[in-house]
């Protein structure tokens, strides 16, 4: 593979500490929510930015792979939804969901090239066949 960009973050204190970007950029505190066992308060979690940096992603890449295929993204809108559970045996894992709005495109072009997307995004390639990833085309009507 060659690499384009690298970046790096370090956290101190696990769920209820902080983390922190190497340029200074992310420099937040975490918070463990009350639906694990923790307080909840102002301060974000793993699954947030998670969720944050696949939709930011997705739409990204869906951007691209729309240039490609001569295609409109105005408007385009993604919220990914990120579950944490339980396994079994101790471990945990996660799901995700993508709810995907394309106001300008049919809806077989829409699904088309969110497939087209989930096959290019580095987030979904990074987690294909760890991680279910639910692709919802919604109509431009629905709000997320």
């Amino acid at each position: 593979m060659n690499i384009l960009y690298t970046t790096e973050a370090t956290a101190t204190g696990g769920r209820e500490g902080r983390v922190q970007s190497a340029d200074g950029h992310i420099d937040m505190h975490l918070s463990l929510p009350k639906e694990l066992g923790g307080p909840g308060g102002a301060g974000t979690n793993p699954e947030q930015l998670f969720a944050a940096g696949y939709a930011a992603c997705f739409d990204n890449a869906m951007i691209l792979v729309a240039r490609r295929m001569k295609q409109s993204t105005a408007g385009s809108r993604v919220t990914a939804r990120v579950g944490l559970g339980v396994l079994g045996g101790g471990r945990f894992g996660m799901d995700v969901a993508l709810d995907i709005v394309l106001p300008d495109l049919e809806a077989d072009q829409a699904e088309a090239l969110v497939e087209a997307t989930h096959k290019v995004c580095p987030f979904s390639n990074a987690i294909v066949g760890n991680i279910d990833v639910a692709r919802n085309v919604l109509p431009p009507s629905d709000v997320l």
